[in-house]
């Protein structure tokens, strides 16, 4: 059977936030959103970025990795659930391990909070509340070969990090033709620019 999960389209996004206010009314955290809508440059664009747990598979959730007292439990099918209440100790490890900076530590509670993909509606085969309520599908619900078949645009599931890759559930949606950014590559060539640039400096001092 083909592994449904979340797919997140940031160029459909027109941030109504229809997400988050759908998140409060899952019943595994009711009244609080764990789907952040972001707003890549507010002064110069319009442009925003639903941000919602990647779920990470290989390596397996550092956020669960790096818990001391096995508070952030993963279920059979790969959803990483939030702290359980119970276990959590609040020493935020978690929050720092994540390579997405999804989870987020409530004071008051004492607690890590992040998605959890409503497991409680997913597990029964219902969409998350999410996917559900976004009336542009920029958050879409399904299979991998449903994505092929009905959308537009380049789904993937990996991400690097520098010299780290992290495969996740979740896929980000990317437009079809964006080539790949090999940030390596991009960083040599700033470093031997600014090198140049530095030379030439010293010679004009020297001339002067």
């Amino acid at each position: 059977m083909a592994v449904k999960t979340l797919f997140v389209d940031p160029s459909r996004c027109i941030g109504c936030r229809a997400c988050e206010a759908a998140c409060r009314e899952c019943d595994s955290h009711k009244g609080e959103s764990m789907v952040m809508v972001d707003f890549v440059d507010r002064e110069m664009s319009v442009a925003t970025q639903p941000t919602v747990c990647m779920h990470c598979q290989d390596p397996v959730a550092p956020c669960a990795q790096v818990c001391p007292v096995m508070a952030i439990l993963i279920t059979p099918e790969g959803v990483v659930q939030m702290a359980e209440p119970s276990r959590c100790i609040g020493c935020r490890n978690c929050v720092y391990a994540c390579p997405f900076g999804v989870p987020k530590f409530d004071i008051k509670a004492r607690l890590m909070k992040k998605c959890n993909l409503c497991y409680d509606r997913t597990s029964q085969d219902l969409k998350p509340w999410c996917a559900q309520a976004c009336p542009t599908q920029a958050l879409w619900y399904g299979d991998y070969e449903e994505f092929i078949n009905q959308r537009e645009g380049h789904a993937v599931n990996l991400t690097a990090f520098g010299t780290q890759t992290v495969q996740t559930r979740v896929y980000h949606v990317l437009p079809q033709e964006t080539p790949k950014l090999d940030l390596m590559a991009l960083l040599n060539k700033a470093g031997a620019k600014a090198g140049e640039e530095a030379d030439f400096t010293r010679e004009e001092a020297w001339v002067l």
